[in-house]
This record gives C-alpha cells, sequence and structure tokens, in this order.
C-alpha cells in the first residue's frame, strides 16, 4: 500500500509513518517544517522528504491513500491536488481506524491523565510479554516507538485525544475510534479555542461514551462528578464500570499502594497517578492481567515522558520537569508534589504558554492551582499572547486570577533564569510545569542547580 504523509514531520504523525514503514507500506510525505526529534528518526528509515515544503507534483493517482495532519492547513497544495485528483484522505485517527477495524480498541480518554493510563497498560503488557499494538502521545522507556500497528495482534491500545482530528474534519480525534473497552478519566475545561463553552466541551465526551461499541465497556473515574454525571446519563448499550483512588500511603519520600498483599512501594506518586493506576488495573483486567500480575508489573512503573519527569537530583534537593498546563493539571501535580515531600520547600514554576492558558478571559480556572506550592512562580511570553492574536495579559491579571499574594511574576526569560539560579536549592523541590519552555531554559544547566 503506498501512503503519502501531509505534514509527516508531526510528533504523531512521524510515528504513524515509522510504524507504517516498519508494517512494509511504501510511506512518502512533505512538510514545510520538520524538528527534532522527528527529523532524526525519519532519516534513520529513510523517510525525510528531500527538500523542506510542499510538493503537489508529488501526489498522483498511485498513491492508495493521503494521511492529512493539523498542521497543514485547508488550502494546502498537495491536498487540494489529492482533492482534485479524488484520492482517498484520511485524517490520522480515521487512518488508525481504518488500521483497528478488526481489532479490540481500548480507547484511553479524559481531559487528563490518559498519556499516564495508557503508558501504565502499556508498560504492565510489555512486562508480561502480551504483545497489543498502541498509539501514545509521549516517548516510553522501552519502546522504540509511540505507534505499533501489526495484522496479528488482537488488542490495540489507543490514548484518545479530544482535540480535533485534520483541518477538514473537526471532530475530535476520540469520536472517530469507535472503542471495545473504553475509559474516561477527568474532565476538566480545555482547548478553548475550539470549545469556547465548558459545555460544549463536556458534549465531546458524551458523544465519545455514546460512540462505544454496543455491548462494549466504560471504566469511569466516579471521583470526577462531570465524568460520572456523563457515563451514568448515557443510554448506550454498555457495561459501566466505576473506579476510585486506592488506599496508599507516603513514607520518608517513598509512595505505597495498599494491595490484598500487603503495602508495595511504587515509582510514581500523587493522588493522581493513584487515581490514573487504578484505572490502568481495570482496564488491564479486562484485557487478560489479573491483579497480582498487574501489581507486579506496576511497580517498576516510573511514569511517561513529561510527566513528573525527575531530571535532576542532589542530596537534599530534587527537579521535576511536568507537561502540567491546563488548570486541573497544574493543582494535581503541585499537590502531588508537596503530598510527596511535606518537609521540603516547593518552588513551583508554571509558564503559561498554550491558546487557553494566555486567554484572559480563561485565566480566573487557575485560581488556586498553585496553593500547595511553598513559592510560586508563573512565567509567560507577551510577545506568544501577540503571536496567538489574543488580547494582552497584564501581570495585574495573572495576581487576580492565582489570587495569591506572594505569586512571583516574570515576562523575560532571562529574569526567570537569574530568578532560579540565585536560588539555594537545600532541602528544597524545584518543580517546572509547561509544554513550552520557558523562552529556552536549559534544562541541563537546571539540572546542575541540585546540591
Amino acid at each position: 500500500m503506498n501512503v503519502h504523509f501531509i505534514a509527516i514531520g508531526g510528533s504523531a504523525m512521524h510515528n504513524l509513518a515509522i510504524a507504517l514503514h516498519n508494517k512494509g507500506y511504501q510511506v512518502t510525505g512533505s512538510d514545510d517544517e520538520i524538528y527534532e526529534p522527528s527529523r532524526t528518526r525519519l532519516k534513520q528509515k529513510g523517510l525525510l522528504p528531500e527538500s523542506v515544503g510542499w510538493f503537489p507534483e508529488k501526489i498522483n493517482a498511485t498513491i492508495d491513500a493521503i494521511v492529512l495532519g493539523m498542521h497543514a492547513k485547508a488550502d494546502n497544495p498537495e491536498l487540494l491536488r489529492a482533492q482534485e485528483l479524488g484520492l482517498k484522505i484520511y485524517s490520522y485517527p480515521e487512518f488508525l481506524y481504518e488500521q483497528s477495524k478488526h481489532k479490540t480498541r481500548v480507547v484511553i480518554g479524559g481531559s487528563h491523565g490518559k498519556t499516564t493510563i495508557t503508558s501504565m497498560i502499556l508498560h504492565v503488557m510489555q512486562y508480561h510479554d502480551r504483545d497489543v499494538d498502541y498509539m501514545v502521545g509521549a516517548q516510553l522507556e522501552g519502546f522504540d516507538v509511540m505507534v505499533k500497528l501489526t495484522d496479528d495482534n488482537d488488542f490495540i491500545v489507543l490514548e484518545g485525544d479530544e482535540y480535533l482530528s485534520s483541518p477538514i474534519d473537526r471532530r475530535p480525534k476520540f469520536h472517530l475510534y469507535q472503542s471495545n473497552i473504553a475509559l474516561l478519566s477527568g474532565i476538566a475545561w480545555d482547548h478553548i479555542n475550539v470549545f469556547p463553552t465548558f459545555e460544549g466541551y463536556v458534549e465531546q465526551f458524551k458523544i465519545f461514551v455514546d460512540s462505544i461499541v454496543k455491548g462494549g465497556s466504560i471504566t469511569y473515574n466516579e471521583e470526577d462528578l462531570e465524568v460520572k454525571r456523563v457515563v451514568e446519563a448515557s443510554e448506550n448499550t454498555i457495561r459501566k464500570l466505576p473506579y476510585h483512588t486506592p488506599e496508599y500511603s507516603v513514607v520518608n519520600g517513598e509512595t505505597l499502594l495498599e494491595t490484598p498483599e500487603g503495602p508495595l512501594p511504587i515509582e510514581v506518586f500523587g493522588k493522581h497517578n493513584l487515581n490514573n493506576l487504578a484505572g490502568a488495573k481495570w482496564i488491564c483486567q479486562h484485557m487478560g492481567v489479573d491483579e497480582d500480575d498487574f501489581y507486579e508489573a506496576i511497580a517498576s512503573f516510573k511514569g511517561a515522558s513529561k510527566r513528573l519527569e525527575k531530571i535532576g537530583e542532589g542530596m537534599n534537593s530534587i527537579a521535576y520537569k511536568d507537561f502540567a498546563h491546563s488548570p486541573s493539571k497544574v493543582e494535581a501535580t503541585t499537590n502531588a508534589v508537596k503530598e510527596q515531600f511535606p518537609d521540603r520547600t516547593v518552588v513551583a514554576c508554571l509558564e503559561l504558554h498554550t491558546y487557553s492558558s494566555l486567554n484572559a478571559d480563561f485565566l480566573k480556572e487557575y485560581k488556586g492551582t498553585l496553593d500547595a506550592a511553598d513559592v510560586a512562580v508563573v512565567f509567560y511570553s507577551p510577545h506568544a499572547v501577540e503571536i496567538k492574536k489574543l488580547k494582552e495579559v497584564s501581570q495585574e491579571q495573572i495576581a487576580t486570577a492565582f489570587e495569591r499574594d506572594d505569586l512571583i511574576i516574570y515576562t523575560n526569560p532571562d529574569d526567570l533564569k537569574n530568578f532560579l539560579f540565585s536560588q539555594n536549592f537545600d532541602n528544597k523541590v524545584l518543580l517546572l510545569m509547561s509544554s513550552g519552555t520557558y523562552g529556552g531554559l536549559d534544562f541541563e544547566e537546571v539540572k546542575n542547580l541540585m546540591v
């Protein structure tokens, strides 16, 4: 099969391209910008385009399928040529469904936790030598690729994103997978640029639950009231299986999970991660892994990339980097670090980087999210606000939104760096939360700050 990728350089797109190449497909692609690690990984497989840009002459009748990435625009010249020729055009999730429509599709959805839960499931499966297909949104330790597709495996585990499918398909990705086994971890308003109201955002999760194949199942976090309401109101003929945070304790900086065999030391920490673990356990059981085998495997799970990822540690200091940027994730991550290290000073630095977080009308959602930190810092770039064509955001608006009198606010990356490098991190924990880079902060240099 001959497949061409429009916007092959994306994180998800290049992984799918590599997965198809590994499966024996003929794969080509184009993009107007390709960054690392996509560039090197595509080059290693012989899939890196010779030239950067769009080349409609590449599009011809020998192509069996076009996969269209979100980075492309609706007027992309290659897309227009494909439409002119009447070629079959798939969004990323549509093509994944085509590749898995004869498999049992396990879809992990939710505003937060889905990458971690998907990663936990895959870790357990790999630990017990159970081969499954998958698509996950982070690079995992022990896994070469973020997408794996075969003809033989019975299960495929899919991280179910609620963001849009493609420039010409405005449906959320997780609506297209038609899951047999689904999980819903939480609902907390995000992607305000696409879903301007909370009600409109929640509606996408209702559609997700209703899209589950009849006779399938939804495992859901009953501690999230919005999730509970959405799932229990659905009239879809599926099994509804609630889960909740298991009992655990924190002793001398180590989290112990309560199991039928007694306390089990685990690598991940924080109430939100224990909640994620409970959801992963039930999904693994649906996939044939019993409880004892799950606990044996999960004890060695260290977390997904950029999710409470330890980037430096000294005798009396430690630094974590986390992808948290939405209000619910920021609050859960900050609370987790303080709970894990109650006797240390927690310095939490949040970068407001996404469209939602820099939207003046959305800022109020961050109220109280940094309250667990002993020292709270917010960084944002006024230039990023301009690029996103948003209304100007003032430091006063940010201070008001977080409702914390001692909040430290920086708009210049050099000022933030000077602050960090002037700190004595003895008996402290540094938590860096962002989907960006704080204007170019060198995390290797941060590592050296730990004493």
